[in-house]
């Protein structure tokens, strides 16, 4: 079941089901994450009535939006190793054993997720970029979690674009923290949850066999697979869980397929080749089977002095 969340033309937001061409509408349902919290029996309940009853509504007279306002949380992960190994390789370093061992993450904002539409750049930034991953939603509470445990804790899957400000996220790693505001204007979520039903036929070791691409103004520049992941997302729920709690509505990002970013292919290829996000540019992120986010770039809000004057 895909559940999709939107804005009409006068502002007002609901929930609705995917049926066939149009959506069915979730009456008095404005966010997902109520729905998340009752549980999967619920979620699914909600959808069926939908499906059966609902209001239709027309896709292309509406804005998708996150599936989730607010997420409770967001952890991003670094689970694909042609990503790590590309980016590893640009400083002569060979993959640290590490990587094998823990699947890190690092947090980032839980009020900066949208979905189609307007993205604006890092403020600050010339070099702005995308990130093609993909994204789980955890479907109930959890502490301390094995990975058969966590496997039944993940509630549904989403496309994730993490957009990215790279000179400002490289200026602030530079005193070893971060990222940070690099990383804090936009993350792209949506178009829709899919439960993990619909994926099972694809199941790999590790992911889902599901083609991942991205375009810009229409030419194609990422290209992976899903089952090309190394870790898991029970693997990586597992490890959020460990020592503390994750609760419904948490989101995990896979971290950066391979090819899935500006910053990869312009160092394997040239910044000619491949350059940097501008205003107007036109992005589409797809994960097949999870749907594709269309996203337009636009200029970036006014960096403002942090003197006291």
């Amino acid at each position: 079941m895909k559940f999709v969340r939107y804005a009409h033309p006068d502002g007002r937001v609901e929930v609705a089901v995917v049926a066939g061409a149009h959506f069915r509408v979730l009456p008095g349902v404005e966010d997902l994450l109520p729905l998340i919290e009752a549980g999967e029996g619920a979620l699914l309940r909600a959808g069926r009535v939908a499906e059966d009853s609902g209001r239709e509504v027309d896709p292309g007279e509406v804005r998708i939006l996150s599936p989730l306002a607010t997420p409770p949380t967001f952890r991003d992960f670094y689970a694909f190793e042609q990503h790590v190994r590309a980016g590893r390789s640009w400083r002569g370093l060979e993959m640290d054993p590490t990587w094998y061992e823990i699947p890190v993450f690092y947090f980032s904002n839980p009020y900066a997720f949208c979905g189609d539409g307007d993205v604006p750049m890092t403020p600050g930034s010339s070099k702005f970029d995308f990130e093609l991953e993909v994204a789980a939603v955890v479907g109930r509470s959890g502490h301390n979690l094995t990975v058969e445990e966590a496997e039944d804790h993940i509630i549904g899957y989403c496309v994730l674009n993490d957009w990215s400000g790279r000179d400002v996220q490289h200026r602030e790693m530079t005193l070893s923290m971060g990222p940070v505001k690099g990383k804090d204007t936009a993350t792209g979520l949506g178009p829709y949850l899919v439960t993990k039903d619909e994926l099972a036929p694809y199941a790999t070791a590790t992911g889902f066999d599901r083609a991942m691409t991205l375009t810009v103004n229409g030419r194609l520049y990422a290209s992976a697979n899903w089952s090309d992941v190394h870790w898991s997302f029970p693997q990586m729920l597992a490890y959020a869980s460990r020592g503390t709690e994750v609760r419904a509505g948490d989101v995990l990002g896979s971290g950066t397929c391979g090819t899935g970013c500006i910053l990869e292919l312009s160092r394997t290829n040239g910044e000619e080749e491949f350059p940097w996000l501008e205003p107007g540019d036109e992005v589409v992120a797809t994960v097949e089977g999870l749907g594709s986010l269309r996203n337009t770039i636009v200029a970036a809000d006014p960096v403002h002095p942090l003197d006291r004057r």
